[in-house]
């Protein structure tokens, strides 16, 4: 099996992708709000995965991604990122700000905030339902977004975490009438983060 899994049985992470479905649904109706169109957000599948294994998720260490940052600060310290490939994070961003859609690459400085607003709106409802659910305090700090190649991504954001660090990824799609978008976000604790948070998830599934 490609992804190894942490010690957690299927109605534990059943568990944990409801919290997900929750934290999408807040998310679908601020985004929906904010552009003044209906989207929906699900959460089709949580896994935990090792930082190898993220890479080939999201297309291989070539493929050209956008990574909307942040930190988690409260009770547990730990790294979030949102990671859309690179055409699909061009296709949202000119829907969110209404411009007309196109084969560009390359994104303007509304385009930027626009994306890095949807990762923000994100993390904010999966921290806010994880925190709900696990009993932990969850903040995020000020996302940064980021254009670069996976494996360059991943190596940027794993810096100071152990090699051996699972992280939890939830799968994230959005849905609008014309196009589906599928991204990811991914939870990287920080050392002794881990165990707290799967304890957690012990406790209350």
């Amino acid at each position: 099996m490609l992804f190894e899994s942490v010690k957690l049985d299927d109605t534990q992470l059943d568990a944990i992708r409801e919290v997900g479905n929750i934290g999408a649904g807040h998310a679908a109706t601020a985004l929906s709000q904010l552009i003044e169109k209906k989207i929906f957000i699900k959460v089709p599948q949580v896994l935990f995965l090792t930082l190898e294994e993220i890479i080939t998720l999201v297309g291989g260490p070539q493929a050209l991604i956008a990574g909307v940052t942040m930190h988690v600060l409260g009770d547990v310290s730990a790294k979030i990122v949102m990671v859309l490939p690179r055409s699909s994070a061009v296709h949202l961003a000119t829907m969110l700000t209404k411009q007309q859609a196109d084969e560009r690459q390359i994104l303007t400085a509304m385009e930027h905030s626009a994306i890095k607003e949807v990762g923000n709106i994100l993390a904010g409802a999966y921290l806010n339902a994880l925190t709900e659910f696990l009993g932990l305090m969850l903040l995020q700090s000020v996302p940064q977004l980021v254009f670069d190649l996976a494996e360059a991504v991943v190596v940027e954001i794993s810096k100071g975490m152990p090699e051996d660090v699972k992280v939890l990824c939830i799968e994230t799609t959005f849905t609008e009438p014309n196009r589906v978008i599928n991204g990811h976000f991914f939870l990287i604790p920080e050392k002794n983060s881990l165990e707290q948070i799967l304890k957690a998830i012990r406790v209350k599934s």
